[in-house]
């Protein structure tokens, strides 16, 4: 949706590059955080691109792939160390706003725009080649975001038109997506979609169950239990409006957290409701408190190894972490961050300029 809002900051035709990371002290750590052992190590990566890196996905410690604007795929073999740029058929013209991985040889990519501009590429040999798996002819879709529960159920959605709720499914890993039929998915509200910010709004609990999470001019969430063959429609209490609502979530089981915004304030917004908690699958919600900086919220994830109440959120005002599900955040970037993935107690997160930051947290204590 309205992709004008989530243009990158920067752009060139970088080429295929490896390139080495660079330790970054931790600029703004809570005191609080430090003497309790629950701050992270961070450690700023060097990507070799100058484009936003718009969407995150780790399928392990040491494997991480990332996406963004101006044709940008990315992808780490050991944890960040280095980057390689892989390369697709359209080159540096379209916008990758997601990515999703199931190790290092599968992924699939997602990009956004009316039309054609809205496809699904998929590698099974690292990135070297890809298969366009889907193209949109329908000149008035326009799809945000993709999830898988495993290497061959996947999920896209897209912004309502015609009346109708755009929900792609696959069964055979993208070899066919099927537009789910009137019947089995929500009926949309007046011109509802999502927010193609950081690829987090669709996102799977588990294989089985799938989230959708919508804005503008709702805040509602889309629920699966049975791999997105059919949906139902759950309320938040989350900031809505004509250009706000839900803007990406994350959940382990029933225990998921969510992240709003008006992005019509993109750099400016401080909008309250914009953070929540749920324990019981998205049927009620308590509110944390927003981040300290100005800034459209744009994705969260938890981190599952570090605790049962540690969160990292990106925006447009910079990039946060929390220990306490979202009453007490840290600063640990002032600059536009959009994407983020968490795999046991490890964290990236993208932004602009090219800019990759890894956040290591300590093991949980039992």
């Amino acid at each position: 949706m309205i992709p004008s809002l989530f243009t990158p900051l920067a752009t060139s035709r970088a080429g295929r590059t490896l390139c080495r990371a660079a330790l970054l002290f931790v600029p703004l750590a809570s005191a609080r955080a430090n003497a309790q052992g629950t701050a992270p190590r961070i450690t700023e990566q060097q990507s070799g691109v100058t484009q936003l890196i718009q969407a995150v996905h780790a399928t392990s410690a040491n494997v991480v792939w990332a996406s963004g604007p101006g044709g940008v795929v990315l992808r780490t073999l050991d944890g960040g160390t280095t980057w390689q740029r892989r390369m697709t058929p359209a080159g540096d013209s379209l916008q990758f706003r997601d990515v999703h991985a199931i190790n290092a040889d599968t992924a699939w990519v997602l990009s956004i725009g009316n039309g054609t501009a809205s496809r699904i590429y998929r590698t099974s040999d690292g990135g070297s080649t890809w298969a366009l798996q889907f193209i949109n002819r329908d000149s008035a879709a326009f799809y945000d975001c993709l999830s898988f529960g495993n290497s061959r159920e996947g999920l896209v959605f897209g912004d309502a038109t015609a009346g109708r709720t755009h929900i792609l499914r696959t069964t055979n890993g993208g070899g066919t997506w099927t537009l789910l039929p009137e019947s089995v998915v929500p009926a949309p509200l007046p011109s509802e979609g999502a927010f193609a910010a950081s690829g987090l709004c669709v996102a799977h609990a588990n294989a089985r169950t799938a989230y959708v999470a919508t804005g503008a001019p709702g805040a509602r969430l889309f629920k699966s239990t049975n791999a997105g063959a059919t949906w139902s429609v759950l309320e938040t209490p989350f900031v809505r409006g004509t250009v706000a609502g839900l803007t990406g979530v994350s959940f382990i089981g029933d225990r998921g957290v969510a992240v709003a915004a008006d992005i019509n304030r993109l750099r400016t917004d401080t909008s309250t409701k914009v953070v929540g908690i749920t324990t019981d699958g998205g049927r009620t919600w308590t509110l944390g408190n927003r981040p300290p900086l100005p800034g459209s919220l744009s994705g969260v994830s938890w981190v599952p190894g570090a605790g049962n109440n540690t969160i990292v959120a990106v925006s447009y005002g910079g990039a946060f972490y929390s220990t306490s599900a979202g009453r007490e955040w840290t600063t640990f970037a002032n600059v536009v961050t959009t994407g983020v993935s968490a795999i046991d107690r490890t964290v990236w997160v993208g932004g602009e300029k090219g800019r990759i930051w890894r956040l290591d947290f300590p093991a949980a204590t039992r």
